[in-house]
């Protein structure tokens, strides 16, 4: 079986070797963990921003830049490829393990998740890597203390000499690339929420502009979410079942399909005094979503995407 962490530890070996050209540093513990600092205190840069983003992925996609024009203010952009959805996005890009050691805390996404098993989604997806290294993504400003790394490598029963993190906030260059990234990801996850099994996904591309750096990691949250509620442009190979009616799942897969889509994420998240279990789930997702079914060749569609409500989030006239 494909080993994410495996897949990922290629890019990590590059990231190293060339930490200076990219703008990280590397600092290793006393006990051997190495963490890599992709945004704390240097300033990153695209190159490191594709390579964090493609680490998330497990070396199973593909992600590349461009520009995007929403209207008459141009953005740069990501374009992310994947033909292993399943792994790729919900096995490892995923940020589903919360780490949370005394009064540390950070949200953890990539393929040392598949090590440590700590979701429920790893029985459903029947997948489990059984690599002797771990590569771990953490979106925090602060590096994780030794009992913190040491915590994560029990977790994935692996050596913390063995054990790799990427930290970088969300308020950073590698930040934002790194969550528009996760555009076709978060489809994903809106189909599995759907209850539409992601190994129909056969392949996934999508697109969306990359934020720039807000002045703060919770203004970053609002304005790199925004990036893909009301610009983010997916594009799905399905193989649906005989009895899958997609015409009618579709138009519940986009962000839009949300009561609560329409205003900009920060503004909506501090209406609820940032109490992020009031905030619906189901309005995580790309903008606009379009499924090939490739047993009939057929299209569906659903979503648009809403330059004007990205432009007020970002503060834009």
């Amino acid at each position: 079986m494909v080993s994410v962490n495996d897949g990922a530890f290629k890019i990590v070996e590059r990231m190293i070797e060339k930490k200076d050209e990219i703008g990280c540093e590397i600092h290793k513990q006393s006990n051997g963990a190495t963490i890599i600092d992709a945004g704390v205190n240097v300033p990153g840069s695209n190159e490191a921003g594709i390579m964090v983003s493609e680490i998330c992925l497990g070396g199973l996609g593909t992600v590349t830049m461009g520009e995007i024009d929403i209207g008459g203010h141009v953005l740069p952009s990501v374009e992310v490829k994947t033909d292993n959805v399943p792994i790729a996005c919900l096995g490892s890009q995923y940020a589903g393990w919360t780490i949370k050691v005394d009064k540390y805390f950070a949200m953890a996404s990539g393929p040392a998740r598949a090590l440590a098993k700590t979701e429920k989604l790893y029985k459903e997806l029947e997948y489990s890597d059984n690599s002797n290294i771990g590569v771990i993504v953490l979106e925090t400003r602060e590096f994780p203390p030794e009992n913190v790394t040491e915590y994560i490598a029990e977790k994935c029963g692996i050596r913390p000499s063995d054990l790799y993190i990427v930290v970088a906030p969300t308020a950073c260059l590698v930040g934002s690339i790194q969550i528009s990234a996760r555009v076709v990801e978060v489809g994903a996850h809106k189909f599995h929420e759907l209850k539409f099994s992601p190994f129909k996904l056969k392949s996934g591309t999508g697109t969306a502009p990359v934020a720039p750096i807000a002045k703060n990691d919770m203004k970053a949250m609002g304005v790199t979410n925004d990036c893909i509620l009301f610009a983010g442009d997916t594009y799905y190979e399905v193989e649906p079942d005989d009895d899958d009616d997609l015409a009618e799942l579709i138009p519940k897969v986009p962000s839009s399909s949300s009561e609560q889509y329409g205003t900009p994420f920060y503004k909506l998240f501090k209406s609820y005094n940032f109490d992020f279990y009031k905030v619906d789930p189901l309005l995580f997702s790309p903008a606009r979503v379009t499924v090939k079914d490739i047993k009939t060749g057929k299209e569906y569609s659903a979503g648009k995407l809403d330059f004007p409500i990205l432009r007020q989030s970002i503060g834009l006239k």
